[in-house]
């Protein structure tokens, strides 16, 4: 079992920086691929980025190129969320994921175990 707990969010002007820390309180990531997903109201849950079990491959959506990026510390049982040039579309709560899979994937069903997710408001 893999316990997930989100950090970092909070409320950011537009063209600000946040980043997003996901640690396993219980068990380990090593070993899995982490994903971060975000779900704004009324909006179904898409993915931000998503990175291998040991960081050689990372997934980005073409909107999050460039401004978001995704690392992982195995030692500190961490995944990080580096996010810049924040616009108010980008308010969501953002959660991350593990997937019992070395490759990462796109889709959220694919990822078993989920943090409660972190709150990310972007003020225009």
């Amino acid at each position: 079992q893999v316990r997930l707990v989100e950090t970092g969010g909070g409320l950011v002007q537009y063209g600000g920086s946040l980043i997003l820390s996901c640690v396993a309180s219980e068990g380990t990531i090593s070993g899995l691929a982490m994903g971060w997903f975000r779900q704004a109201p009324g909006e179904e849950r898409e993915i931000v980025a998503a990175i291998s079990w040991n960081g050689a491959d990372t997934y980005y959506p073409d909107s999050m190129k460039g401004r978001f990026t995704i690392s992982r510390d195995n030692a500190k049982n961490t995944v990080y969320l580096q996010m810049n040039s924040l616009k108010p579309e980008d308010t969501a709560v953002y959660s991350c994921a593990a997937r019992s899979h070395i490759i990462w994937s796109r889709l959220p069903s694919a990822y078993e175990h989920w943090g409660q997710g972190t709150q990310v408001t972007v003020s225009s």
